[in-house]
Parts: structure tokens; sequence; C-alpha cells
């Protein structure tokens, strides 16, 4: 019991206007299964792949069994989901020859990471062999795994909000774990919290660009490499990822927090994304063109930046200095000169 004159945090009633669940102390919780059906379906549905054989794309969602649901306790968000998921994939060869076959996803969890789904990819049985299916099990395979990816994303931004209730002070932080462990990322991308929920805005965000120039000891063809190849990436990071090195390929590297598309690719010379944090408001991106210099035994990387939000100047530079060009001279030792 707390001494007289010395009030204990837990029982101090703030001045809130609905006087609700003062300090977040209290247990909430909220269904997120009925959301989660609609976003998975959503996210799953017109995720295609293609290449010299034909193009394939999941056309429809049979099955979404699960549940899902997070609790606030004390300003800790605790996330429960559990889910199995089975979809329909149309291929079509070159020559205009369908073929159908299933997606199965019998273990989205919160106890699973994304690279232990198990993601099982069939040709239906009345259906000749085609080249296609193995186009489904590699490339499409990865594609849906980034698809549900973002659903764990949304779910831990998009749905939570409001559920961290305002103190006297303003906006308690919330804090984030999942049912059976916490997991304490590797990296981030800077130290002022990138886990943050996006910014919802209906309006037009007041945005900056700007350059950073930077050198490196090694050939332009090997630096270009480094932002392409999967492996490279997830060494530079400390990170796992996901890196589509190809003209429209997506990318989703540090947990996460960084993720967008290559829009254009010059072999060796210039490389052009749309990129973004993932809290920056939903849907808007910068534009990042970064042209690689060749200036003899060295490269001199210019990296030009569109569209950043004014008030993430700072923290993009910070990120880009410290995440891309230090890590990546550290990593590869192109930073170093050997006598």
């Amino acid at each position: 019991m707390a001494k007289w004159g010395e009030g204990d945090p837990r029982w101090i009633v703030e001045e809130r206007a609905d006087a609700t669940n003062v300090n977040n102390w209290h247990w909430t919780e909220r269904d997120a299964t009925s959301w989660s059906s609609d976003k998975l379906k959503a996210l799953l549905l017109g995720v295609s792949v293609e290449n010299e054989e034909g193009s394939c794309e999941v056309t429809d969602v049979s099955k979404v069994e699960g549940e899902a649901s997070i609790n606030n306790r004390k300003g800790k968000l605790i996330f429960f989901y559990e889910w199995n998921l089975k979809a329909t994939w149309t291929g079509t060869s070159k020559a205009g020859v369908k073929y159908k076959g299933t997606i199965e996803i019998p273990n989205l969890s919160d106890e699973n990471d994304m690279e232990d789904l198990d993601i099982t990819v069939s040709l239906n049985k009345d259906e000749p062999e085609t080249p296609l299916t193995a186009l489904m099990r590699t490339k499409g395979a990865e594609n849906v795994r980034e698809a549900l990816g973002s659903y764990v994303g949304f779910l831990k931004t998009e749905f939570t909000q409001g559920m961290i209730l305002p103190t006297a002070n303003g906006m308690a932080k919330p804090q984030v774990s999942s049912q059976c462990k916490v997991k304490r990322d590797k990296t981030q991308i800077s130290s002022s919290g990138s886990t943050a929920a996006p910014i919802h805005t209906g309006v037009k965000i007041p945005t900056c660009k700007f350059s950073m120039r930077e050198t490196f000891l090694t050939s332009p063809a090997d630096l270009y490499r480094v932002f392409l190849n999967q492996e490279m990436v997830q060494a530079f990071t400390h990170a796992p990822a996901a890196v589509d090195g190809e003209r429209g390929g997506k990318f989703r590297l540090l947990d996460g927090n960084v993720f967008g598309e290559f829009t254009e690719l010059v072999p060796d010379e210039k490389i052009v994304m749309k990129w973004r944090y993932n809290n920056w408001p939903c849907e808007h991106y910068a534009t990042i063109a970064m042209t690689f210099l060749d200036r003899s035994s060295e490269t001199e990387l210019k990296v030009e930046c569109r569209g950043v939000p004014e008030s993430e100047e700072e923290r993009t530079k910070e990120g880009w200095q410290r995440y891309y060009f230090e890590a990546i001279k550290q990593t590869f030792g192109y930073g170093a000169r050997l006598f």
C-alpha cells in the first residue's frame, strides 16, 4: 500500500476527458479477426509473377481460417494471430494456354517468422505439367511471403491506432510484443523509433529534396550489385531482407522498417527506386536515384532524394549515412585502402 502523501502512479487519476483506462493500466482487447480476413484477401489477390514462360497471378482466396487479436496491458501491445490460408493461382503461357493450381499456407502465426512460413504451391491434378509451376514455387512464393509480411506490418501499425490512450502528459508510447516472445530488432534504421504507426493523411504533405555523395573503394559494377543482391543486402544490414533485383522488383529490409520498389535499372550505372520508412504517411514514397560514377580506382556514389517529408529529412540523411554507406564499407571493406 502506498504511504500517505506518496501516490502510487497506478492509482493516480490523470486529467482525461473520458476518464478511461488511466495510464493505459487496465487490460483491453481488440478483435482483429474480421479486419485481418479482409486484409489478407486484399493483399493476396493480384499477387503476380512473370518470366519468359508466361505469367501467374493469385485469382482467388478460398480459405481464410483463423483468428487475430491485440491486447493492451500497461501500454504494451501483445499480438495474437494464427491463420490457415488457401488460394488459387492462374497461369497463362506465352502461347495463351491457361493453367490453375493452389497455394496453401497453414502456419501464418505470431509464433513463426516470415522465413519459416510453409508455402506449398501445386498444380491441379487435371492440368498438364508446365514450367509455370516452378515459377510460382520460387518467385511466386516469395511474392506471397512479402504480401503476408505486409499484413503483419499493417496489423501492428494501421489496426492498433487508438489502442494506446493519451495521458495527461501526452500520448503514451506503445511497446510491442507477441504472444510467446518479444523480438528485439537486430538493427534499426534510426534512433528515433522506426516502429511508430504510419501517419494517415488526406492532404498533401510538405516534402523536400537533397543529395548526398560518398566514395567507395570498389568498382561501379561491384557497388551496383550490393544494392540488388539479397544476400549482400542481408550482410550489410545484419538482418533478414527480401530483394527482387529487377525493374519492378520490390524490396523489404531492416525487419520491414524500409521497403519500396526498383523503378529503373541501368546496369553498373544507375538505380532509381520508390523508397519509404514504414511509418511515413500511407502510400507516400520518396524517389531515390543512385548514380555510380567511375573514378578510376574508386566509385563515387551520388544519391538524389526527392519527395522526402520535411520532418524526416535529417532522419533520412542519418539513416543512409549510417545504415547504407558506413555499413557497406565496414562489411565489404570498401572504405579502406590496402597498400
